[in-house]
């Protein structure tokens, strides 16, 4: 059974960094995609960065594009999200999600919270002076 737990949110001011882990277990699928999405209180759940793993490639929403980055640690079945200039309109529960895939020839480059079925539990983060 795939578990995501998710850590690293906090308070932090604007302009300010954090990074958020999210530990990846229970895996099997030799592709996969994962993403971190983000829910503000009344607005939908949307796509922040996500990672195809068939062809390398990640999606970066434009609000956080040059400000936050995806990256992986596949020693520690870990994914981490380095957020940096961080603005309040970032504030949001932060969830990290992934999906097996079943081709190598996988190839949306996307990040649609439909397209995937197992999430953690979230993270808050939280920008404010």
């Amino acid at each position: 059974q795939v578990q995501l737990v998710e850590s690293g949110g906090g308070l932090v001011q604007p302009g300010g960094s954090l990074r958020l882990s999210c530990a990846a277990s229970g895996f099997t699928s030799l592709y996969y995609k994962i993403g971190w999405f983000r829910q503000a209180p009344g607005k939908a759940r949307e796509g922040v960065s996500c990672y195809l793993s068939t062809y390398g490639s990640t999606y970066y929403a434009d609000s956080v594009r040059s400000r936050f980055t995806i990256s992986r640690d596949n020693a520690k079945n870990t994914v981490y999200l380095q957020m940096n200039s961080l603005k309040p309109e970032d504030t949001a529960v932060y969830y990290c999600a992934t999906e097996p895939l079943y081709s190598a020839s996988y190839s949306p480059n996307r990040c649609l919270a439909d397209e995937y079925d197992y999430w953690g539990q979230g993270t808050q983060v939280t920008v404010s002076s």
